[in-house]
């Protein structure tokens, strides 16, 4: 066993109703092959404790492991790609290095810088869009098995529209997923999830073909785009005879609890009633909604009709893996949406990026914060002497202040450490 001993803040209480930040001062976690056994006052959990080892990390803040609801793993060298809206964006910048997966030396680098980058990040848990080629996918799932993330991502298809070297079929997106699966779901922390890409890019025929690969993984989540443009509603209207964009989804019994959809940024009443009642999750991911113009997240109607919200930092349209700033882009959208945002405080944001997360990701028993029975999954942030977060956490007049300071101030640099069940991934030196 292991005593880590710190200053802990976490949100096992949501406070989207009522819950407010927990703050442990001085306080120890004990931790038993990855599980928090026990947690209390240093001095008790010590005398409690006498012969095991401490892990000192007074000085700094521990917080759970983030957790990503929505990153795409082909598109890190994408990240930059400004001035155009959502469908020009994947053409010239994101269709052709999803196309470049096809190679697999290529796509073996690319994963090996991904799965850094969301460590660095204090990213612990992930729901990834993989690529459009297996061989691609297998390589992620082996970089993310190297590293130790808990990566839930599936092979991602699609059959028009799209560049024609991305297109699959019915059948082959049948079997290849099953492969996939069969290699890699419930393999150490590796999950699948079914991801075609949006229904602009899928039949019917293919949308059931995604519904029959559901059904045959036990455990499996199912995750695409929802309502991000509105020249992509349009077209999605268009091409299903009028419909809404979720009913696309919900025709072929794809929106359920297991259900994660990026972006809702215009979505109708009845869409949100639908996505409320089937138990689905929205991944909100302000940095692209802003990159792209595609609008300001309407997180109150979403709250309003009961419909669950967790963060995605959406690399590579999004502008990186932190989701430290997703939260900072999160808040100044509501902001700026006036008496039409939603207020949120630094515990709200902290929840989005941790509990919220591991809720949608069916992860809520395991991690998303550290209380007794969690694993231990967790970030160390210690910030450099004389560093504006620094400043600004010395200046901090409460918990919940020094929480809004890292939220506003905080980078991955300021990251020194991230375990995952208690094994430590990542250290001062950036290296994992």
């Amino acid at each position: 066993m292991t005593l880590f001993r710190g200053t802990f803040l976490d949100t096992p209480d949501n406070p989207f109703t009522g819950g407010k930040l927990r703050v442990g001062t001085d306080v120890a976690l004990v931790v038993k092959d990855g599980l928090i056994v026990a947690r209390g006052p240093f001095e008790e959990i010590r005398g409690a404790h006498p012969a095991e080892h401490i892990v000192d990390l007074t000085g700094g803040l521990v917080l759970p492991g983030f957790v990503d609801t929505h990153v795409h793993f082909p598109q890190i060298r994408a990240v930059g790609g400004m001035g155009m809206p959502l469908l020009e964006w994947l053409d010239k910048y994101a269709l052709p290095e999803e196309a470049r997966m096809a190679d697999a030396a290529y796509a073996s680098s690319v994963a090996d810088e991904f799965v850094r980058g969301l460590a660095a990040a204090g990213t612990t848990s992930a729901l990834v869009f993989g690529a459009h080629y297996a061989e691609a996918v297998d390589t992620l799932f082996t970089a993310a098995s190297r590293v130790g993330l808990r990566i839930t991502s599936g092979l991602v298809v699609s059959d028009r529209i799209i560049r024609e070297d991305l297109l699959t079929t019915p059948e082959r997106a049948y079997d290849e997923s099953l492969a996939l699966a069969s290699r890699w779901h419930g393999v150490g922390r590796n999950r699948y999830a079914v991801t075609p890409r949006f229904s602009l890019s899928c039949t019917d025929e293919l949308l059931a073909s995604c519904q029959r690969v559901l059904e045959e993984i036990p455990g499996a989540l199912f995750t695409s785009h929802l309502n991000e443009n509105e020249a992509e509603i349009a077209a999605v209207a268009e091409l299903f005879g009028g419909s809404d964009y979720v009913s696309t989804y919900e025709r072929h019994g794809l929106v359920d609890h297991r259900s994660v959809f990026a972006h809702n940024v215009h979505p109708t009443d009845v869409e949100l009633k639908l996505l409320a009642e089937s138990g689905a999750t929205v991944a909100h991911c302000p940095t692209s909604n802003a990159v792209l113009g595609s609008g300001l997240f309407p997180l109150g109607r979403h709250l309003d009709h009961g419909v669950h919200v967790a963060l995605g930092s959406d690399v590579g349209a999004g502008t990186g893996f932190s989701l430290l700033k997703e939260g900072l882009q999160a808040y100044f959208c509501q902001q700026l949406l006036g008496d039409h945002g939603h207020p949120l405080s630094s515990a709200h944001l902290l929840h989005l990026a941790t509990a919220a997360g591991a809720k949608a990701l069916g992860l809520g028993a395991d991690v998303g914060d550290l209380s007794v029975g969690k694993r231990f999954d967790a970030q160390l942030l210690r910030p450099l002497d004389g560093s504006p977060l620094a400043v600004g956490i010395e200046h901090a007049s409460d918990a919940e202040d020094t929480l809004a300071r890292v939220f506003t101030l905080g980078t991955p640099a300021d990251i020194r450490a991230v375990w995952i069940d208690g094994q430590l991934l990542n250290d001062s030196s950036g290296k994992v």
